[in-house]
Formats: structure tokens, sequence, C-alpha cells
């Protein structure tokens, strides 16, 4: 499961950007913190890489489709249809499948290097309603990355009338449980995520994506 860390910026921008300064839980470092963490830093950067323990160097699919789900009696509210809480379950255990499975970067790297995924920021978007043991899947494509965070971009899927019932727009990024700060994920996950960004190159750019949220005709 990724743990959550709110109020960071969605834009990929200032990647020397941290957890810590971006949810502004620390105030000024003195100058001596500050080299001291900067000698950490180049001593990590000239430690070997973890080689990846899961997921494939591609091709991917485009978009990569999660296997199936369904609505769980337990997901039902008082409207007799699926809460706005449980999309965001659905959409979390799919996208741990497409980090492990696809990326490499999920539970078993986290296991591995003591680094894992940090959800920033996520947009949801609720288009149908889901009802008791409605099947459905989701689809992802990765929009953007860098070398600390990913971009991502999911619908939900009725596999009863195929409607796209929710979209989810998230960032990700990858932290070191024992600082607390964002950290670089190796070079070969880099380049699975170029790979991917390619490869998903081609699909038509979904209308939610990007979108502001506000009332229309205003």
């Amino acid at each position: 499961m990724r743990q959550h860390a709110p109020e960071a910026s969605i834009f990929l921008r200032d990647p020397e950007s941290n957890l810590l300064q971006g949810l502004g839980c620390q105030g000024q470092k003195g100058q001596t913190d500050r080299a001291r963490q900067k000698e950490r830093t180049k001593l990590m950067s000239r430690s070997p890489q973890p080689s990846p323990v899961s997921g494939h160097d591609g091709p991917y699919p485009a978009p990569v489709e999660i296997a199936q789900q369904s609505v769980r009696p337990d997901w039902i509210d008082y409207n007799g249809h699926m809460n706005v809480g449980y999309y965001g379950i659905a959409f979390d255990k799919a996208s741990d499948v497409l980090l492990s499975m696809h990326l490499g970067v999920g539970v078993e790297y986290v296991e591995a290097t003591g680094q894992g995924p940090y959800v920033l920021q996520s947009h949801q978007h609720y288009l149908n309603e889901m009802k008791l043991d409605e099947a459905f899947c989701v689809r992802f494509r990765l929009i953007d990355h860098d070398t600390k965070r990913l971009h991502l971009f999911g619908d939900m899927v009725s596999r009863q009338s195929g409607n796209i019932c929710a979209t989810q727009e998230v960032m990700v990024m990858n932290v070191d449980h024992q600082t607390g700060r964002s950290a670089a994920y190796p070079d070969w996950a880099v380049q699975r995520f170029a790979r991917m960004k390619a490869d998903h190159a081609g699909l038509v750019r979904p209308s939610q994506l990007g979108k502001a949220l506000g009332i229309r005709g205003r």
C-alpha cells in the first residue's frame, strides 16, 4: 500500500524538491545540516544501484490494463452505489499492480531498498455509477516522469457496459523511508519510465487530464 503525503505540487518542476520541504514540515535548515545532507547524497550516489526485482523493460501495452475487480458489498453507500471513497481504494490497488508487475517499483522494490512511492496529489472524476458486484478494470497511461516522480492517469471501465465510470490523475514520488526525503530512482527504473511514456505517447489525450475544478458557466 502506498503512503500518502498531502499538500504537494503536482507539476514536474524543481526535481531537487524533497518531501519535508514540499509539505512545509520543516523550517530553515542550518548550514551544517545542509552540508551533512549534501555529503550523504554524494555517498549514496556512489553506492551501487539496486537491481530490478520485479517488472519488465517493455514494450508496454498502451494503455496498461489491470485485471478485473468487482464492487464489494461494503463499498455500497446509502445511495445504493459505490461510495466515492472506494474508487480511490480501487485505483490504488490497481496502481500497486502497475508499479510492481510492469515498472518494478512497487512493494518488492520497497522491501529491497527501503524506498517507496508516496502519492503527492490525486484528482478524480466520477462519471458513471457503479453498482454491487459490477466488474471493472483499470487502464493506466504514463503521462510524464522525471528521476523521482511519475505522473499517471487511469480510467475505470465497467465490464458490463463498457463505460468509463471514473478517472484518476495522480502524481507519485519516490521517498526514502529512513530520511523521509525524496530519492532518485535507479537508472533502470528511469529507463522503464521513458519506455512506457514513449509507448503511451500515441494515446488520445483524455479530456479530464489537467482539468481544473470549478463551476462552469460563471
